[in-house]
């Protein structure tokens, strides 16, 4: 399992709000290929988001992630009702994030990161710094982590040869 936070990892942390208050949000595809990746190595994408919009909806129903929560200040109980949904503890987890209301999930999963334009504290609690910035393929970055150590990396590049 991983857990994705949205504002700052999946996107670049910008709100844009139309004129009609309608929010926006710029989502890269390097991180969606990334998260069907996983889907296909059997890692099950979550999001745990304390935002909410119709387009981060729309987004997270095109990438396929079936387990999200949205509107979610407090993320450790979201993501323990995640574990226990499907049977399985914080050590089968890892965790991307950015500023503090991730911190109580990256500090209990077996593998963390997060993106090099994230708040200071929230980097020095991780395993990992991507190179890459939030919303700039720092998702990707830590698919591609998790791909490597599950032995799966090779496997599925070689799909697209």
């Amino acid at each position: 399992m991983a857990f994705f936070d949205v504002d700052g990892v999946l996107t670049d942390g910008g709100v844009y709000v139309s004129d009609q208050g309608e929010t926006l949000k710029r989502f890269h595809t390097l991180d969606g290929l990334g998260i069907k990746l996983l889907q296909k190595a059997g890692i099950t994408p979550v999001v745990i988001t304390g935002r909410d919009s119709t387009a981060l909806r729309h987004r997270v129903a095109a990438l396929g992630i079936t387990q999200a929560h949205f509107g979610t200040e407090d993320k450790a109980p979201a993501a323990q009702a995640t574990l226990d949904g499907l049977g399985m503890v914080w050590r089968e987890a890892a965790a991307i994030g950015d500023d503090w209301p991730d911190l109580p999930v990256l500090r209990r999963c077996a593998f963390s990161a997060a993106p090099r334009n994230a708040h200071a504290e929230v980097k020095a609690a991780v395993r990992y710094v991507t190179v890459a910035t939030g919303g700039h393929g720092a998702a990707r970055e830590f698919c591609d982590l998790l791909l490597v150590a599950g032995g799966r990396y090779a496997g599925l590049l070689e799909a697209y040869a």
